[in-house]
Order: structure tokens, then sequence, then C-alpha cells
């Protein structure tokens, strides 16, 4: 099973380094514009008179992002949005790879067994998702120190950072789901980022229309309040239990579909 994991790890450590690079440069380039919010004058009254609907699309909503805590809140959005991508490609690459590159009959003639296997993969796609978790927490905290001339937000970076690590994990677990039940190897990838990006745009659907905010059910994003942790409240215990028990169920799913299917070879 170790020699599986490694060569997984192997295989992913380009794709690592080349996610580790975007993420820190989307967090360089992200606070680059902090100067621009935190001035003041003409840009607090561009925001003051922004309609609510434009904030809500922008990712703003109540936030003040004339403050490190509230512009690193809209930040992360995006730094979000970027993890989950990864981490739902990553679960849905790893799993169905080996039937997309005609590999699945060598793989699985060797004598380890098929849950082996899939632990095996999904240890190194968590390995991946950590890692780059602990790069974008690096790269915020080093960029944000080099901004910041007010209050200290650490411990809120470290908040943010790990309610991100567990949306990472639901998304991993859900495109290592798909690629479990999906026949065609090529179409996992494809219907994980679709679902990926429908559940953002219901996030901000849900933003604009607040009837419609039991839809947030269905939106890893929407689990976590940015508020509640800009406010120095941190992240709600019920909710970090409930989202790790669905990834936790996603990957029970992953193992009982993986071992029911015909594999392709």
């Amino acid at each position: 099973m170790m020699n599986i994991f490694w060569r997984e790890m192997k295989a992913s450590r380009k794709a690592l380094i080349i996610w580790s690079v975007c993420m820190f440069l989307l967090v360089a380039s992200g606070m680059g514009k902090y100067t621009a919010y935190s001035a003041g004058g003409a840009g607090n009254e561009v925001f003051n008179q922004m309609p609510a609907s434009l904030k809500a699309l922008l990712g703003i909503g109540s936030l003040d992002v004339t403050v490190m805590s509230g512009f690193f809140a809209l930040l992360f959005l995006y730094i979000e949005l970027t993890a989950g991508i990864h981490a739902v490609l990553l679960g849905s690459s790893i799993i169905a790879k080996e039937e997309r590159d005609k590999t699945a009959e060598f793989l699985m003639a060797k004598p380890v067994s098929r849950r082996a296997v899939i632990t095996a993969k999904l240890l190194a796609a968590l390995v991946n998702v950590i890692v780059l978790n602990l790069v974008t927490l690096l790269s915020s905290l080093v960029m944000v120190s080099a901004y910041n001339k007010g209050k200290d937000v650490t411990a809120e970076i470290v908040w943010f950072l790990l309610s991100m690590l567990v949306v990472q994990l639901i998304f991993l677990a859900l495109g290592a789901l798909l690629a479990a039940c999906l026949r065609n190897p090529k179409a996992p990838g494809g219907i994980a980022a679709a679902i990926l990006v429908g559940s953002f745009v219901i996030s901000k659907i849900t933003d604009l229309a607040e009837q419609l905010s039991v839809l947030n059910v269905l939106v890893p994003f929407k689990y976590f309040s940015y508020t509640r942790i800009v406010e120095g409240s941190g992240l709600h215990p019920g909710i970090i239990a409930l989202s790790l028990l669905l990834a936790a169920g996603l990957t029970v799913l992953t193992y009982y579909f993986y071992g029911k299917r015909e594999l392709s070879v």
C-alpha cells in the first residue's frame, strides 16, 4: 500500500508545486490591493454607495474591507474557491486516472485489495490538500504582516484556513465519490468542477435572496460564517463536526461504490 502512496505523491508533485505557487501569487496579488481599500477618502465613498446586491456579488456583504480582517475575508472567498477546485479535481482524478490511462489492470494485478488502493490514493490526496492549505496559511500570514498596520489578525487567519481545510476535505471526498460511481473515467473531473461552480453560484444567489438561504445546505462555502470569524468568535464546533461527518460519509460511499464496480481496463 505504501508503494502506491509514494507513487501517487511522486505523480502529483509537479501539480502540487504549480498549485502552491499559484496560491501564493493569488494571496500576494490580492494583498497588494489592500492599500487602495484602506486608504480612505474616495475609496470609502465608493464602497458606501454600492448597492447591497453588488456588495453581495463581490463578496463584501456587511464586511468592513477598509480594515485587514474584513479585507482578508473578501480575499478569502476567492482563495477558498481556488482551493476547492484543486481538491475536487484531485479527488476525481486520483481515483479515475487508472482507468483513464489504461493502467487499472496493472495496478489491480498487484497483491493488494481495492480497499488498500483507495486508502493509499486518498491518503496521498489528503497530504496534497494539507500541503496546499499550509502554503496558503504561511503565504497569508507573511503577506498580511507586510501590509497590516492595525490590529493583529493572525488568529482570524488561522480560523479562516481551518475552515478552508474542512471545505477542501468535503470537495476532495465528493470528487473521489464521483470517480468511484461514474463508469466513464473522463467524466468525473468535469462533473465535479460543474458541481463546485454550481455551489458557488448558489452561494451568490442566496446572498442576493435571503429567503433562499435554505439552499446553503448545498454549499460548503457557506457552512462557516466569515462575519463570525472576523468578529473573533472562530468556528462553530457543531458545524465543524457535521462537515467532517459529511466528508467521512462521502468517503465511505467511495469505498463502497469503488468496491462494487467493474473496472475498465
